[in-house]
Parts: C-alpha cells; structure tokens; sequence
C-alpha cells in the first residue's frame, strides 16, 4: 500500500521550510564539529602539556630521592592498563580515564622497570567542553528557528502573491475578464520586478488581449446579426406575395430560419455581454416544464418523480428547457422524456448520445459530430442556464441516448398556506403524457 503523505506537503510553504532546516541543520552541524574538534583539540592539548610538565617534576624528586606529590607514584592505583603497558615498554605517554569518580589526565613514563605516572585533573577542561557543546547545540537552535521564521516569512509573502494570482487566473477561466492580479510592483516601470510580478503582469496582459478580442467578437455578432435584421424583413414580407407554391413554401422556411438564426446571434451576443437582468420569481417546475413541452408542439413525455417550486426567472428557463427538447427531437429519436426530481429536470432523448467533445467541454457554436450535434440551440442554453445560476450538464446515458441535466438553485420552501406560485396550481406529481 503507497503512502499518501498529507497535502499540506506539496506546498511551496512546506518545501522550502523543509529545505531551510536541513540546510540550516546541516550547516550548524558542520559549523558545530568543527569547533567542537578544534576546542577539544587544544583544551586536550593544555591538559597534556600540564600532566608532561607535572610528570617532569615527579620524575626528578624520585631521582633526586625526595618524596613525591600528591596523585604521583610508581604504579599507582587506577593507572590505566594500556598507559602502564606504555610506560613498561620504555615510553612516555598521557591519556585521559576516570579516577576517584572525576576524569583525570595520567601521565606516564618508564622507571627502574616499572611505572613512574603522574594525575592532573581534568574535570575542569571537560565540563569547558560540555558547556561549549551545548552552547553549540542552544544557538544551533534558536539560528534554525530564527531562520526558519524569517524563510516562512518570506516564502509565505511570496506564496500569498502566488495564490492571488492563481485566484485571478481562476476567475478569468470562469469567464470574468475585468479580474486583474493587479501587483503594484508592475505600476512602476523603473522598478526592478521579481518573478511573481512578471508572471502577474503577463496574466493581466493576457486577460486584457483576451477580453478584447472577445469583445470585439461580440461586437461584431451583434453587428452582423442588426445589419441582417433589416434585410430579412423586407425578405420576409417579399415572400408573403409570391404565389402559393412549392417553390414559394421552401423560400419561406428558409427565410424563417434566417430570422430565427439572427434572433439566436442576438441572444448570444446579449449572453456575452454579461448585463443580462434576471427578474426571479417563484414557479411551480413540474407545471412549468408541461407548458414548454406543450409550446414546443412535440411528443414529449414528463415524468415528475418530485415536484419542487424554485424561484427563478420563467422566461430564461423556458427558453432553456425549450431549446433542450427541440435538440433531443431534431439530433436524436424518440421517445424523449422530461424527468422533474426536485429542482433537477433531466432531457433524455434515445439517439447515439451526445458526442465525446460535448459532453467534456460543452457546447460549441455551430458545431455538430455523432448522432446528437447540435447548433446554437444548447450554447443559448447553456448561456441562459448560467444567468439564472443553474447548472447544465450532459452525458450519455446509460442505456443509451443523450442526457441533459438541468440543476436549478436549491429548492426553495413550499408556499405558506394562501400564498400561491405565480404558476396556476398543478396537478399532483405523476407522469404525463403532453402531446
């Protein structure tokens, strides 16, 4: 089994923490042997230099006969092994051993056959060493905290302007581009900037770009649908005093979808514009979702599993519930089904489904693949689904045929007693047949 570590360790605040203390741990580590060696070395060498010339002093009062100092002698007791073994084997050596409970440095060199040494305490040059060492240790410590608080510090103003700047960039993929990052460190020309500022600023570069060829985009739909508006109506009433033919039908339904198609450009060149107004009311959805089936002429079945009121805008879902049944006549086959579960209502068709591109990124202007394409109808959809602030989502069903899912915004509390929807009362919850 792989273990997952906690997601807080795949931060930059993490990391570089991280990378502080064993940097910081490292270094004091280092720092620290070396003067530990470099002390111990030479407070070793004092006290061996001490215990020789103290050795020096014993060994001339025994030549000289005279009586020997205090921790001297031949052979004392406590002398180490390894330094008698030494000093028998005719030479002069120091090494430190406890004595009596203390560390002591014994001196030691060959006389008459046997051990003449000499002990001078060393408590003293131990505890120097111990004291330095925990000094070592102690401000080890409070440098790796110090600088672990100044690296969080910094790392974390860094990462604050990361994050706003991924926040920015999240607004903009939502479809708000007036967000802008913003950093007051690109206002200044002549001030150098960091990474994050230049990231920063190609963002807001990027957003502004796209904004306005977007912008420009839209202009020019709505441009081109006015400028065909007037034409088409003069085209329109030409039509109507042709002679009743063949001929005369088919260049009416073709005039028909041409108004039609630049109602929809305008529909869609409003939808981007983003000042849309929605007037919210509260509806009775099952009752709604018969009207459309019955305005859209089709045979259409709605089922209601659980009836809920919402309160929404009736015109924009109307239109949304319109355009996603006459997509499920004219791109896939019967029968199609209107499924009302609370706020959610489901459009099935039994077609080949909607195409792969569709279902992961949504609908696409014009664009139409597989056995379920469709046009502008589901962008308006989509479009108006977002004003309301519904969501809409498609997908293949599993038995078979496209599947569009329509969440409205929470449902809201029944009606108190003598309130009523703006809806006439519906019948109760069932299935329906509306042809």
């Amino acid at each position: 089994m792989r273990l997952r570590l906690p997601a807080r360790t795949a931060t930059l605040t993490f990391k570089s923490a991280c990378f502080i203390a064993v940097m910081c741990c490292s270094l004091a580590a280092v720092l620290g042997a070396l003067v530990h060696v470099e002390v111990t070395r030479q407070t070793v060498a004092s006290a061996r230099e001490k215990a020789l010339g103290k050795l020096q002093d014993v060994t001339l009062a025994y030549e000289a006969g005279e009586a020997l100092p205090p921790d001297a002698g031949l052979d004392p007791v406590g002398l180490p092994p390894e330094l008698r073994a030494l000093a028998l084997g005719g030479h002069r050596g120091t090494v430190v051993a406890q004595y009596r409970g203390r560390p002591t440095m014994w001196a030691a060199a060959p006389a008459d056959g046997r051990a003449l040494a000499a002990a001078v305490d060393y408590g003293q040059s131990a505890r120097t060493i111990r004291g330095l060492d925990n000094a070592i240790i102690g401000s080890s410590v409070l440098a790796i905290g110090g600088t672990l608080l100044v690296g969080a510090f910094a790392v974390t103003r860094v990462t604050r302007r990361l994050h706003q700047t991924a926040h920015v960039a999240r607004r903009i993929s939502g479809g708000d581009l007036d967000a802008r990052v913003d950093d007051p460190r690109t206002r200044d020309v002549s001030r150098h900037q960091d990474e994050v500022a230049t990231v920063a600023s190609a963002l807001d570069t990027m957003a502004g770009s796209l904004q306005s060829k977007l912008e420009s985009e839209r202009r020019f739909t709505a441009d081109v649908a006015h400028e065909l508006r007037t034409p088409l109506t003069g085209l329109q009433a030409a039509s109507e005093l042709l002679p009743e033919s063949r001929p005369t039908e088919l260049v009416r339904e073709r005039v028909r979808t041409m108004r039609q198609l630049t109602e929809d450009l305008l529909e869609i060149s409003r939808l981007d514009s983003g000042r849309e107004v929605v007037e919210s009311d509260l509806h009775q959805l099952a009752r709604l979702a018969r009207r459309v089936v019955r305005a859209s002429g089709t045979d259409t079945e709605v089922v209601v599993v659980r009836d809920a009121h919402v309160e929404t805008d009736r015109r924009r879902l109307e239109r949304v519930l319109g355009n996603l049944v006459a997509n499920a006549h004219h791109h896939g086959r019967a029968p199609v089904v209107v499924t009302v579960d609370g706020p959610v209502v489901s459009v099935r068709d039994h077609g080949d489904g909607f195409p792969e591109y569709l279902v992961s990124h949504g609908p696409q202007r014009f664009r139409s693949g597989g056995g379920a394409g469709h046009g502008l109808g589901l962008t308006i959809a989509a479009g108006q689904a977002r004003v309301i602030g519904a969501t809409l989502r498609f997908r293949r069903a599993e038995e078979g045929g496209g599947l569009a899912v329509l969440s409205l915004p929470g449902p809201s509390p029944e009606p108190a007693a003598g309130a009523a929807p703006t809806d006439a009362a519906a019948p109760p919850p069932g299935t329906a047949r509306t042809p």
